[in-house]
């Protein structure tokens, strides 16, 4: 019992500390400090336009994004499907890649 009871005053010590520490680190003047840019002032409007080549590369991330969402449950159960599975998951990455091929036929990842 005196143990439980030491590591709950332990953790209550350390959970006071935390906010102390953040008390004293913490910026003053909310207003000036944002949550964005790690508290740096934005150099534009939130409105502000964008250059029409971040939709392309949204769009390649979005696919490799899904992807992923899709290859996680595949890996699960891929040894119980078998060759079908396996079969299924190429056809799917090769859509992809018509996909990633078409954005750089397109530009979409040229940076400059």
């Amino acid at each position: 019992m005196a143990g439980v009871l030491g590591v709950v005053v332990l953790l209550a010590a350390e959970i006071a500390g935390v906010y102390g520490v953040s008390l004293v680190l913490a910026p003053r003047d909310v207003l000036r400090a944002g949550p964005y840019l790690s508290g740096w002032r934005p150099s534009e409007h939130a409105l502000s336009r964008f250059h029409v080549r971040w939709y392309a590369v949204t769009l390649v991330f979005l696919a490799f994004d899904m992807e992923m969402v899709f290859m996680y449950p595949w890996a699960l159960v891929v040894a119980e499907v078998g060759a079908v599975a396996v079969v299924e998951m190429f056809v799917f990455l090769g859509l992809l890649m018509v996909g990633v091929v078409y954005a750089w036929r397109e530009g979409a990842l040229r940076w400059v």
